[in-house]
């Protein structure tokens, strides 16, 4: 039996994704794989896998036969949010590297905040020379939004370093070390808990806005925040109001509802908010080609598909 054509539908420039193509032929020299433009109608015809990079959904309508497709990235809300549900699976990026790049992240932008770092630099703009208060990690509660594979690892990590860590996702889960809540009134106990809140969520219709005015309310006065989740998540409106009020106290935002940040926006200047690029936990092509590679295998040879997202729930 002939393998079908795999197509790499993405959103990358020219070089990123000839760099994508070269990695992935290179770990599986049995299959042809090849940009969606460079495709025949027979080869899309009969294409039932494809490797993807947050592509236009309105590709993806070119492969009327998909069974499957495997995300080199861990966010697929793209596809989600189309006007039309997918009638294929979608395999979303579960990479080991991932995680630890992640929950890196996570550690070193907690401790930024941890220990004034922000109050420093601005004290340093003005010559002045005044030492703050040291407030040990044990005495910092850092509150994780979201406790799937990335959250759980980052929670891990800030237990391990010795903060106290309290978390929240949409299910119930058990973490040793930590104590975890869900539902609505669980949210509101993370909230009021927190001194530094890390946002890892998913985007679904259930999370995005859920850092409304309401619910930023509910977090400590003077809490800081982390979110490396989406920017769609977190309500722009409502951060920019409680940091110029002075309730929250810092922001570390790495992900925004439109990105690249507009240079005119705000963000960019407001002394309180330290903007960064996309950059928390970027896909490790080897790593992830590696898994990617291993799944097709697994399905070529066994009829086996990784596990799949959940199109209602959106992970």
């Amino acid at each position: 039996m002939l393998k079908s054509t795999i197509p790499f539908v993405s959103s990358l420039d020219k070089a990123e994704e000839q760099l994508w193509l070269d990695m992935l032929s290179s770990s599986l020299p049995d299959e042809l794989i090849l940009p969606l433009s460079m495709m025949s109608e027979h080869e899309k015809e009969n294409s039932d896998i494809a490797v993807i990079a947050n592509p236009d959904p309105n590709q993806l309508k070119l492969l009327p036969n998909l069974v499957w497709v495997h995300s080199v990235w861990a966010g697929v809300e793209k596809l989600l949010q189309a006007d039309v549900a997918p009638n294929f699976s979608i395999v979303r990026l579960i990479d080991p590297e991932l995680s630890r790049t992640m929950s890196e992240a996570v550690l070193a932008w907690s401790l930024y905040l941890h220990r004034n770092m922000p109050d420093y630099k601005a004290q340093q703009s003005k010559a002045v020379w005044k030492p703050l208060p040291y407030v040990s990690a044990k005495q910092r509660t850092i509150g994780v939004l979201g406790l799937g594979e990335l959250g759980a690892q980052s929670a891990k990590r800030l237990i391990d370093f010795g903060f106290s860590v309290v978390g929240w996702s949409r299910s119930a889960k058990s973490i040793s070390g930590m104590n975890c809540y869900d539902g609505e009134q669980g949210l509101e106990k993370v909230l009021n808990q927190s001194d530094i809140l890390v946002c890892l969520l998913p985007q679904t219709p259930e999370t995005e806005g859920l850092l409304s005015y309401e619910n930023l309310a509910k977090l400590k006065p003077g809490a800081q925040i982390i979110n490396f989740a989406r920017g769609k998540i977190l309500d722009e409106d409502a951060l920019m109001y409680e940091l110029n009020v002075g309730r929250i106290h810092h922001a570390v935002l790495d992900v925004f509802q439109h990105e690249p940040l507009p240079r005119s926006h705000p963000f960019w200047t407001h002394p309180n908010i330290t903007v960064l690029p996309h950059i928390s936990a970027p896909t490790t092509p080897q790593s992830a080609v590696e898994i990617v590679a291993q799944n097709i295998r697994n399905y070529r040879h066994l009829n086996m598909l990784p596990p799949t997202v959940n199109i209602q729930l959106g992970y």
